[in-house]
């Protein structure tokens, strides 16, 4: 049985040759309405088939939010597994935000979901909760490890109420934030051309003291709705911007209903964000 190729290495493609965007899909009722949809089953599946066939072929990741579909019970769960196996046969790496976080035989059920090439929900990558403690994050990162796939776990998250947690101090003075930046910089060590634990960075917060030299991708949530835009993220990023794969949902989303204006609205961002991270 031959050997997976890395999510990171298999990413660093990507990036290089579709562009470092991660487009969102977020199928909120309000954004079905902005698109004349009903806020239904059959809108939610209007909806995703239409964002996986404009952008599936084009940009490097697409990131559903798995609550918008698992609101619906298991049709909406239908949906989004079409989703996740449609946009990886076009050549999109699949990012799902499910944001998991638990502990023992519980960590390792959501790691089997997401993460095992035997699920009809496996992704190329999930994003995952650390605040039970990184050790339980384990049997994520031995499954990743195993299908070649990733994992990003949160650590410096562009809400606001986040720094209550993330910035707290560990013993050793540390914020909890660089506790788990630098958990990951040891996962990933010795990675080429680039490791596959990655962390989420919010482009929201301007800077950093923080140092996010992981040699892993940093997702970088934030540009659009919620403020900021690809011309923060060097100040940001620094020296790790080639790293960065900036995170776009609304910004995208609300160019629909037409598949060409999905499209117009992704390539202008992917040149935005090349152009600033140049």
């Amino acid at each position: 049985m031959s050997t997976p190729e890395p999510f990171g290495a298999r990413l660093r493609h990507a990036m290089d040759t579709r562009g470092a965007l991660c487009a969102g899909i977020d199928p909120h009722a309000a954004l079905l309405r902005e698109w004349g949809l009903d806020d239904d089953i059959a809108g939610l599946e209007r909806f995703t088939h239409t964002v996986v066939e404009a952008l599936a072929e084009r940009v490097a990741v697409l990131k559903p939010q798995s609550a918008f579909f698992e609101r619906f019970g298991s049709r909406g769960l239908a949906v989004l597994e079409r989703a996740v196996a449609d946009a990886r046969a076009a050549g999109a790496l699949v990012l799902l935000d499910a944001k998991r976080g638990d502990i023992g035989s519980t960590m390792a059920a959501y790691a089997a979901t997401y993460l095992d090439p035997a699920s009809p929900l496996f992704s190329d990558a999930v994003t995952v909760s650390p605040y039970l403690g990184y050790g339980s994050l384990r049997p994520a990162l031995d499954a990743a490890a195993t299908s070649g796939a990733g994992v990003f776990v949160l650590a410096l998250t562009s809400n606001p109420e986040g720094a209550e947690v993330q910035a707290a101090r560990a013993a050793d003075g540390r914020s909890l934030a660089q506790v788990m930046l630098d958990h990951l910089a040891a996962e990933n060590a010795g990675a080429s051309p680039l490791g596959s634990y990655g962390a989420v960075v919010g482009a929201t917060l301007g800077r950093t003291e923080a140092d996010l030299a992981i040699n892993g991708p940093l997702l970088a949530p934030g540009i659009g709705a919620q403020g900021a835009t690809p011309a923060d993220l060097p100040a940001l990023f620094g020296e790790q911007t080639r790293n960065v794969v900036p995170s776009v949902s609304r910004g995208i989303l609300s160019a629909g209903p037409s598949v060409a204006g999905l499209r117009e609205a992704a390539e202008r961002l992917t040149d935005e964000i090349r152009t600033a991270l140049a």
